[in-house]
């Protein structure tokens, strides 16, 4: 392939936290992160591993499959207090740009309204601004650094009100 295509038709299925197609997707992104803050050893991109997200606290996986079966996306939603919050979005790089962000971020909102959460809150980091664009085009606000994210100096934080889905009602026979 030579260029991105406008979009990739993906299939968003929901997973456990540690299927084996999430594990790899998010070992890739630990593995990306790594590169882009590579200059910065003593400046930590992650939680120290006391803080570290707890797999069971996590509400939600979803992983983006093209029609070949292939895992080349990733996100999950955790609770945070109230909010959900969204957790480990990624795209395998030779993807992006093809609109598979876009269904991820709207498989995990429709989730999040299904759980009945308010907002979807994030974190992501200075050196992200595709990232950030990309919350900011799906309806993102910053919002102030929240805990345990401010303990690392270059966070950025966003949050998106969500409508819950409401129950849906019996039809009324005729």
């Amino acid at each position: 392939m030579t260029g991105p295509d406008a979009s990739t038709p993906v299939t968003v299925c929901r997973l456990r936290w540690d299927d084996p197609d999430a594990v790899a997707l998010r070992a890739a992104m630990t593995g990306e992160l790594r590169q882009r803050y590579a200059d910065r050893p003593h400046d930590p991109i992650h939680l120290p591993p006391a803080r570290v997200l707890i797999p069971g606290s996590v509400a939600w996986t979803g992983v983006a499959y093209t029609v070949d079966a292939t895992p080349v996306g990733h996100a999950a939603l955790r609770w945070h207090g109230p909010d959900l919050e969204l957790k480990r979005m990624y795209v395998v790089p030779a993807h992006r740009g093809r609109g598979i962000a876009d269904q991820l971020l709207d498989a995990a909102r429709e989730a999040a309204g299904q759980f009945g959460a308010g907002r979807i809150v994030l974190q992501t980091g200075d050196r992200q601004p595709d990232a950030v664009r990309r919350y900011v085009r799906a309806g993102y606000r910053p919002v102030p650094v929240f805990p345990p994210y401010d303990t690392l100096p270059y966070s950025r934080c966003y949050a998106l009100v969500i409508h819950p889905r409401a129950p849906r009602k019996a039809p009324v026979p005729a």
